[in-house]
């Protein structure tokens, strides 16, 4: 016991306790966004990070940005991004339309370099003044009972008025906004989430819950691409579904199945059901030889494991494919000799193996995360180095890298797993695709979503004797331009907690939170949070009773894009 006794004497003896008019914990895109204006609008903020670098995605990897419609994004994200590519001479044009090339809203003037995108994070929150801790793993949350009747009779509403951290640390603040990809303050706070794919039933969807669409359903046949490496129905070589057979010896299911394949339960189409989209690496990959490192195998590296990939390229080559690189990852040119890879039908994703992380704890986390980065070193160095592989793409592999002066403390490795779905809020507003399709129009408007339907595989299981990726949707909104994201959807119902704003993990169902995850609207919700949090606290309000009016207009005066009028 001793031991245990001084070592917990210890961190309390270096713990600190931290003030400030708001906290901001998360130090993603989003997390800068709402510290930012926070403290632009005269208020102290603490952003706390867990990791130690800030912009999340947008800094750790995801460099061809999903802008969608660059006219429905404004205030800060438009600043960050206009101040970004400036660095490389360029000006971008936000009162056009996006330029498609037969694909989705997708990089072309954003696409940008990783340490680039960090270096305008940092600027910008040292020039606001914002207090920022790193390594700021959060422990648990303290609630009390406000002495404010609930309105609707329904008695005390609870307010976070602390939170503590795995160190010792304490942030008091009088409102609090969770940036986190998974909605972990949220969760600690006692708010209503969901991990489920609701099902269609729920809310009268047609896209949720367990789903084999059409476009990604498994055929012999596939015609040849473009030069854009699309076909004319805009599908890409990066998502081609053969029907693979799935067993360890082919046809013979007591043999069991391949590495990379679940045996699980098929399940009917619109049912709900768990899980969340599959996660990845966006890798930063350089050609420049002078400014290269290898790309290293797993210890344990097997390249059995990649044995559905063998069958996938057979599939190919009897489709007769002239395969290159893309085939196993969409890859978009950066500045300076570099590029964003993507995923692909067998590329960086890893179907099912996100499933624990929301849930997870930072240790654990940790393990899910080595094991995405170890899968996709093996599969990197499998089309690199085996002869089952295509010359042509062993060839194309061979000629790239990781980036010296990219991710440094991790040797050019992304320090961001991609989360693209976890914890989603559950809240008086629930934001269907009956809003992202423009069928109900989603009042009190704190900016607008712009991007399709885009669902990462949820599973890669077997169905009718073959490999599928249940889960898989990539498509349109029905031609409807931006929608509105409402504000009571960031917030939660008021008997749980009335000082909380959500933004990432916000109150969507899984069809829509599918075009609503992107980057730029993250960090539009968190900006409308940041000011919505500043005006409850000069009020004296808690935040789902902050007048909606005032809020609009000082969101429009500081460049907010909240209503579509083009």
């Amino acid at each position: 016991m001793r031991p245990l006794f001084f070592l917990l004497l210890a961190v309390s003896a270096s713990a600190a306790v931290h003030e400030a008019d708001v906290c901001v914990f998360g130090g993603t895109s989003g997390g800068v966004a709402a510290a930012v204006q926070v403290a632009r609008m005269g208020k102290t903020a603490v952003l706390a990070e867990p990791g130690r670098h800030l912009g999340g995605m947008t800094s750790g990897g995801l460099s061809a940005v999903d802008i969608g419609d660059p006219r429905s994004v404004g205030g800060i994200a438009r600043e960050y991004f206009t101040r970004l590519v400036g660095k490389y001479g360029k000006k971008l044009e936000w009162d056009q339309p996006f330029k498609h090339t037969g694909g989705p809203a997708t990089g072309g003037a954003y696409a940008i370099e990783p340490h680039q995108a960090e270096r305008v994070f940092e600027e910008m929150v040292k020039e606001a003044g914002v207090k920022v801790l790193r390594d700021a793993k959060l422990a648990s949350a303290a609630k009390s009972d406000a002495a404010t009747p609930d309105r609707k009779g329904a008695g005390k509403s609870a307010r976070v008025t602390s939170i503590t951290l795995e160190n010792g640390d304490v942030i008091h603040a009088k409102v609090f906004i969770d940036t986190t990809y998974e909605g972990d303050l949220m969760a600690k706070a006692g708010v209503s989430f969901t991990l489920m794919r609701e099902g269609n039933a729920k809310y009268g969807e047609k896209l949720n819950g367990i789903q084999y669409d059409e476009r990604f359903r498994p055929r012999s046949e596939f015609a040849q691409p473009g030069s854009n490496g699309r076909l004319e129905n805009g599908l890409g070589v990066w998502d081609r579904d053969f029907p693979l057979d799935p067993y360890v010896v082919l046809g013979c299911k007591d043999s069991g199945v391949l590495p990379l394949v679940e045996l699980d339960d098929v399940g009917k189409p619109g049912d709900p059901a768990p899980g969340v989209q599959a996660y990845c690496y966006r890798l930063c990959l350089t050609t420049n030889a002078a400014n290269r490192l290898p790309i290293t195998p797993p210890a344990d590296y097997d390249p059995k494991t990649y044995e559905i990939v063998a069958r996938f390229i057979e599939a190919c080559l009897q489709n007769g494919d002239d395969m290159d690189l893309r085939w196993f990852s969409k890859h978009d040119p950066l500045p300076n000799d570099k590029w964003d890879f993507n995923t692909a039908t067998f590329g960086g994703n890893l179907p099912g193996a996100s499933h624990a992380w929301p849930a997870a704890g930072y240790a654990e986390r940790e393990k899910i995360a080595k094991k995405h980065e170890n899968y996709h070193r093996g599969l990197l160095h499998f089309l690199a180095t085996d002869p089952r592989v295509p010359k042509k793409v062993r060839e194309d592999m061979q000629r790239f890298g990781l980036p010296k002066d990219e991710f440094p403390d991790t040797a050019g490795w992304p320090h961001q797993l991609y989360i693209r779905e976890a914890r989603r809020m559950v809240s008086d507003l629930v934001l269907t695709e009956h809003h992202t399709f423009g069928q109900t129009i989603a009042p009190k408007s704190i900016g607008l979503g712009s991007y399709g339907t885009d669902v990462h595989e949820i599973r890669r299981i077997v169905k009718d004797g073959v490999v599928i990726r249940e889960g898989k949707l990539a498509g349109s909104r029905g031609g409807f331009g931006p929608y509105q994201i409402g504000y009571d959807a960031i917030v939660p119902k008021k008997r749980e907690c009335t000082n909380l704003l959500v933004t990432f993990a916000l109150s969507a169902s899984h069809t829509a939170f599918a075009s609503i995850r992107m980057e730029p609207v993250f960090m539009i919700t968190s900006q409308s949070a940041a000011t919505a949090a500043v005006m409850a606290l000069e009020k004296g309000q808690d935040v789902q009773e902050v007048d909606y009016e005032p809020l609009k207009a000082r969101l429009v005066k500081d460049g907010q894009v909240i209503e579509w009028t083009k």
